[in-house]
């Protein structure tokens, strides 16, 4: 089973399409966002559920899958669903979201059977002014399974796998921006964020290269991911770039127009793969 490019588009537009837009300030298109992800769910047959919690004195909900629930061993992996102030969000972070849903398509219709169940989940309130506080849906759900008998191998947070370009540098030592696949973590657990990247390209499809950071760096935890090492669940984010990343970042062109769904179809491929292969 491979991903299809149609299906990626498909959710983009759809979500893209949305207005007002995903943001914190529009609860009833966020609302929308998670009745059309959860519609996508259960068409496929995966029993969903909803996480609820309240912000600045609205409802925000996070969208839980569950793969083989009967499993106590378990891996996570997520994507934020609502995006920064008054823009689509295409890559930021509609990309993820339609590949979250076409990996969890691609599970289900190849009835794997693995060691391990997976819970995908669909974040809300990863973006300002909720980004590094216990509003986020990531802390949220990070919080809500750590008192669980569950046994969690990992968390994968995809950002921003829709953009690619590759940079040629032209001087004394030139070189190429390859697109890949950035496997982003922290120091404490660099022997899973080692592993979630060789597996990557082991599907030979992208390239992808690990960053670990010291856990005082600043900005280590730019996503969903760094809600779970507190708890001591190895997390890492997973980023799709081209030459120096994307330009359109937070941006009102931020668009549909720019992404590569080529390119994108081959990084959930890949993603893909790791999910379904990786060991303790």
């Amino acid at each position: 089973m491979e991903a299809k490019t149609e299906n990626l588009y498909n959710h983009i537009a759809f979500l893209t399409s949305i207005f007002p837009y995903r943001n914190f300030k529009n609860p009833e298109s966020l609302q929308k966002t998670a009745a059309y992800i959860e519609e996508q769910l259960k068409e496929i047959g995966l029993p969903t559920a909803r996480q609820k919690w309240d912000a600045k004195g609205n409802i925000y909900e996070n969208v839980i899958a569950t793969y083989q629930p009967q499993k106590s061993k378990r891996f996570i992996i997520g994507a934020h669903y609502d995006v920064y102030k008054e823009i689509a969000g295409a890559d930021d972070n509609a990309s993820s979201v339609a590949g979250l849903l076409e990996i969890s398509r691609i599970l289900t219709e190849s009835k794997l059977a693995l060691d391990y169940g997976i819970d995908f989940v669909f974040f809300c309130l990863e973006e300002p002014p909720f980004f590094k506080t216990d509003k986020m849906g990531s802390y949220i759900h990070a919080k809500s399974i750590a008192k669980t008998n569950k046994d969690y191998i990992g968390m994968i947070a995809l950002e921003m796998i829709g953009y690619y370009r590759e940079d040629k540098i032209i001087d004394k030592h030139s070189s190429i921006h390859k697109n890949q696949l950035i496997v982003s973590g922290i120091k404490r657990f660099d022997f899973f964020n080692r592993k979630v990247s060789q597996l990557l390209k082991a599907n030979g499809t992208m390239d992808s290269r690990r960053i670990s950071f010291a856990e005082n760096y600043p900005n280590n935890g730019p996503s969903d991911h760094r809600n779970y090492w507190q708890f001591n669940i190895p997390a890492v984010m997973v980023i799709g770039t081209g030459g120096k990343g994307n330009p359109h970042y937070h941006t009102a062109t931020d668009t549909i127009e720019t992404l590569d769904f080529n390119i994108m179809t081959d990084a959930v491929n890949s993603i893909s793969y790791a999910l379904f292969n990786i060991k303790e």
